[in-house]
């Protein structure tokens, strides 16, 4: 398609700005939803139209305006995250109209992106363009490069139902672990990890100590961790870790998701286990990896295409449901990646 074919954008678009900041738990009245001009490309950048976005835990952290390694979401303004979409205009010919991307400006249907934070997608590299939207690289990297499973290893994966952890229990069985345990919030979420996404037994927020539960999930100890949570099961992973473990932290969901949504996930250690045990922690953030994605779609795909992995999420349809979706995602309320359909 030459940029003359190109349809013509609308005058008017609509996007999804923070109404307020929060203070305690995310609602409606936290968002508004702006109808606005649709933006014109200016020198080095091409106009997205986006059509499916993500929402994640870190974003009711950007809310907040606490100091963060990230921008923070600013009252007024529209919100942006990791979205789908497709060129309608690229001017400098970069990119040709109709070409299927990746962008950061999600939470509006229309967007003028600088071209180096573009990536062009291949049309037929995953079955749906939603799953370019997976947590899946994350998972595969904390697992792979940070923790380094082993064939025979007992893995602990904590927020288990989340977008990392549903396909983190999936990668594990696939790197050769020979038990996998997972944490979640609900009875239910517990049953559907162990039916459907690859783990062997669970352990459930509430329903008595952590490190008790962990101790009889997995008795002999545990080999790997790979934490998004924080907190209490943190220490709990700690307290059962085999010799030689290996801790790969990715997140702190105690602290993102709670009433203020903060950064901060203090957590008081035992400094003799970790040098007794030899336990090596090891953060692990995705923007330090930039060859993770390609590698991780690859291996997506495959599993994807022969069944041997699955994509759990829920996908809201239109960007009136945006809002709707982050609050459920905080609320708890789905299983694996929560998108939207633009």
């Amino acid at each position: 398609m030459s940029v003359t074919d190109a349809p013509v954008p609308p005058a008017v678009q609509r996007e999804v700005r923070l109404a307020a900041r929060p203070d305690g738990e995310l609602t409606a009245r936290h968002f508004v939803i702006a109808e606005v001009p649709v933006p014109r490309p200016g020198p080095g950048q091409v106009l997205v139209r986006t059509r499916v976005m993500a929402v994640t835990a870190a974003m009711r952290t950007q809310m907040t305006g606490v100091p963060l390694p990230m921008p923070s979401f600013v009252p007024g303004k529209a919100l942006w995250g990791s979205a789908v979409g497709e060129v309608v205009e690229a001017p400098d010919g970069s990119f040709t109209p109709g070409d299927l991307v990746h962008h950061p400006c999600g939470w509006r249907e229309f967007a003028a992106v600088e071209v180096e934070r573009v990536r062009r997608l291949a049309p037929d590299a995953l079955p749906t363009p939603a799953a370019h939207l997976s947590q899946g690289a994350t998972a595969w990297g904390a697992l792979r490069r940070a923790a380094e499973v082993r064939p025979g290893d007992t893995v602990f994966i904590t927020g288990a139902a989340g977008g990392v952890g549903s396909l983190a229990g999936q990668i594990a069985r696939r790197l050769g672990a020979g038990r996998i345990v997972g944490s979640t919030g609900t009875a239910d979420k517990a049953a559907r990890l162990r039916a459907e996404l690859g783990y062997d037994d669970t352990v459930v927020r509430g329903a008595g100590p952590i490190e008790r539960q962990l101790r009889r999930a997995a008795p002999d100890g545990i080999d790997v961790l790979l934490d998004t949570v924080g907190g209490e099961q943190l220490c709990a992973a700690l307290a059962v870790a085999r010799p030689d473990a290996r801790f790969a932290l990715v997140g702190a969901l105690s602290s993102q998701l709670g009433g203020n949504g903060g950064v901060a996930a203090p957590v008081e250690l035992d400094a003799g286990l970790i040098i007794t045990r030899r336990v090596a922690l090891r953060g692990f953030g995705l923007h330090a990896h930039p060859d993770l994605p390609q590698e991780w779609t690859a291996e997506f795909a495959r599993g994807l295409r022969n069944g041997s992995l699955v994509f759990p999420h829920a996908l809201l349809q239109g960007i009136e449901q945006a809002p709707r979706a982050l609050c459920e995602l905080t609320q708890g309320r789905h299983i694996g990646a929560v998108l939207v359909a633009l």
